[in-house]
């Protein structure tokens, strides 16, 4: 079994069966997309180019976009807390996910995949 699947399958309810879920959206958009494990947590590629990670953070799983700088839509549902450069969404329930809001957010994202992470 990969690093990034492991990390997935081991860890707790509900934190599994919602980075299962959104792996599942991730790989349905991004059939292209590669899952790698880096810096300890699983992390989406397009060729080498970033696009997001997931990771179970506290008490809830943090999805991060790298080029969300970029990114004229969907900010309002995004979580930054001082960080630079990534953005986030983050669920504590299966149920807190919008499948179509994520997928929007995935396909705003893959317009802006080639693009440097800063503007």
């Amino acid at each position: 079994m990969k690093p990034a699947e492991a990390y997935i399958l081991k860890q707790a309810e509900p934190f599994r069966s919602i980075l299962l879920h959104l792996q599942m959206l991730i790989e349905h958009t991004f059939t292209e997309a590669e899952l790698k494990y880096k810096w300890r947590i699983p992390c989406y590629y397009f060729d080498k180019r970033p696009i997001c990670y997931l990771n179970q953070s506290k008490d809830y799983v943090d999805v991060g976009f790298w080029h969300s700088a970029h990114l004229t839509q969907y900010t309002e549902y995004m979580v930054s807390e001082n960080r630079k450069v990534v953005r986030s969404m983050r669920y504590k329930t299966l149920d807190a996910i919008d499948d179509d809001l994520f997928i929007a957010i995935l396909k705003e994202v893959e317009k802006h995949k080639n693009k440097s992470f800063l503007k």
